[in-house]
């Protein structure tokens, strides 16, 4: 207890800011109101070895270390990609690790080649990796070599997104793998995965800038729930486990 926050621990409750559209990470169940899915379970179980009720916060997820930065939010969990720029912004605590994956009709009826996706409409979340590096990288690729730009198509509900896949608004469309996967399974065979995964990073808890000790608290928790076999059932559950990492680090050092 002794690194916990002064606030959380008078509180006896943590507030968490969460983008609720992720299914299976973090989404609303059929009630519409309370948060489940795979990061819940999972830090829900962090949260549980403090002794530390938890309060699950829907928001934008653009919106969430602004948040945290503000102290609206105690922390963020919502399937964040640790990346220099949010490292810059926030202290992160890796837990996860996802790559991004493309996604199509059944079939690929439009052809997409993520390689050579100039001219075509992309979909994506706000705020991700998918949106403010992959594709504008991909774009600028097309437009070097005079090709027509990537129109990229933007939502802050991830289920959108996947709509507009569904619908044929969107040729296809970029997210983490755990999310592409479950939008397949969901669609009863109109979607389907285009390609593998690719680079694969450590998604991280976001904490404000002064907080590294509660970061290393929560690292030492994660690791209990690794040892007492918590951490890889929990993964199981949600068919997560092939995202399962071994170190958990309080702000680890990442390629970009």
């Amino acid at each position: 207890m002794a690194k916990l926050p002064a606030k959380i621990k008078t509180a006896g409750t943590i507030v968490i800011g969460t983008d609720a559209t992720y299914k299976p990470n973090e989404y609303l169940a059929g009630d519409g109101k309370t948060v489940v899915g795979l990061d819940v379970d999972l830090f829900d179980a962090v949260m549980a070895k403090f002794g530390i009720k938890t309060q699950w916060t829907p928001s934008a997820f653009d919106a969430i270390i602004l948040g945290v930065d503000s102290g609206k939010y105690d922390i963020g969990v919502s399937s964040f990609t640790i990346n220099k720029e949010r490292l810059g912004q926030a202290t992160m605590v890796s837990y996860f690790a996802a790559g991004t994956q493309w996604v199509t009709q059944k079939g690929n009826p439009k052809k997409v080649d993520p390689a050579n996706a100039c001219g075509l409409n992309i979909g994506a979340q706000t705020g991700t990796v998918q949106i403010l590096t992959d594709l504008p990288a991909r774009s600028k690729k097309c437009t070097d070599a005079g090709k027509a730009a990537i129109n990229p198509l933007v939502d802050a509900d991830q289920g959108k997104v996947t709509t507009s896949v569904l619908s044929g608004k969107a040729d296809a469309m970029l997210v983490d793998l755990p999310p592409a996967l479950s939008a397949v399974a969901d669609s009863q065979g109109a979607l389907e995965l285009l390609g593998a995964q690719y680079d694969s990073a450590p998604y991280g808890y976001v904490l404000p800038k002064a907080g590294t000790d509660f970061g290393q608290a929560i690292t030492e928790a994660l690791k209990a729930l690794k040892a007492d076999g918590t951490y890889d059932k929990i993964l199981m559950k949600w068919k997560a486990q092939d995202g399962a990492i071994t170190s958990f680090v309080v702000n680890p050092a990442v390629a970009s």
